[in-house]
């Protein structure tokens, strides 16, 4: 599903062909970043290229909802932020930013016109999950209305370790939107 959406600092669009050069130049490539993700930093251009053609392809499905962040003011392709699968149902949101855009609240923005999204779409919750040690990632998804369910360790392949998540459900009803 293709579908852009503005913010007062952001725009959320559907990826683009060459967004792979600036993903990689951004975030895809920065061991920091990349860190409490569940996959790799890329270590070519050419796996981002990869990444983003997968992902051109998807939009045809009506369940992928994929959006690349860029700033308003300059353009710059920052992060993204997508339904990166369902569990019984419910769409679960994953997302990424450069790291020189931490701290800034531009991850809260955009997710928050992601969840207005989801629910004018019908869905009642929304999942999202992040490891316990990523700081910044667990106060972005509470100051988003996340409510705190469970820890859980799971192996996450691609790191080839075991990892505790605290895993949340945002509501429909939240009123901090």
């Amino acid at each position: 599903m293709k579908i852009k959406l503005e913010t007062q600092r952001l725009v959320l669009r559907p990826f683009e062909n060459d967004d792979y050069i600036k993903m990689f130049d951004n975030w895809a490539s920065d061991d920091e970043v990349t860190k409490y993700l569940t996959w790799n930093t890329h270590k070519s251009m050419e796996e981002s290229k990869n990444i983003v053609s997968i992902w051109l392809e998807q939009y045809s499905k009506e369940e992928r909802i994929n959006f690349a962040i860029e700033l308003k003011e300059n353009n710059e392709l920052i992060g993204g932020i997508d339904v990166c699968g369902y569990i019984d149902g419910i769409p679960v949101i994953g997302y990424v930013l450069s790291r020189k855009y931490w701290n800034q609240g531009l991850m809260t923005e955009a997710f928050k016109e992601v969840i207005k999204l989801l629910f004018s779409l019908g869905y009642k919750k929304i999942r999202v999950d992040a490891m316990i040690e990523n700081i910044g990632s667990n106060k972005v998804i509470q100051k988003c209305g996340g409510i705190y369910i469970k820890t859980v360790e799971e192996y996450i392949s691609s790191k080839d370790k075991n990892v505790k998540i605290n895993q949340y459900i945002i509501k429909n009803n939240n009123t901090n939107l």
